[in-house]
């Protein structure tokens, strides 16, 4: 079973790239270090809830809409 860090980040990634950003252009957008993004895409670290209401206002959507679309993703792989 696939962690949800691991599916957190792949959300991200996936929203991030169809906002047509870089990391280094949503990490400014949500006041966070770019490097901090790329960890969350690859599943190494856990966002705590201030971080996911930054990224979702960063990337245009709620932060429901971002965490439904974590609990939609595939537990397996």
């Amino acid at each position: 079973m696939r962690s949800i860090q691991i599916r957190f980040g792949e959300v991200l990634r996936k929203r991030r790239e169809a906002a047509g950003l870089s990391q280094e252009s949503l990490a400014a957008n949500a006041g966070l270090h770019r490097n901090y993004v790329g960890l969350l895409e690859r599943g190494k670290r856990v966002p705590s809830i201030l971080v996911v209401e930054k990224l979702s206002t960063a990337l245009g959507t709620t932060m429901s809409s971002l965490l439904r679309s974590v609990e939609n993703a595939p537990r397996e792989k």
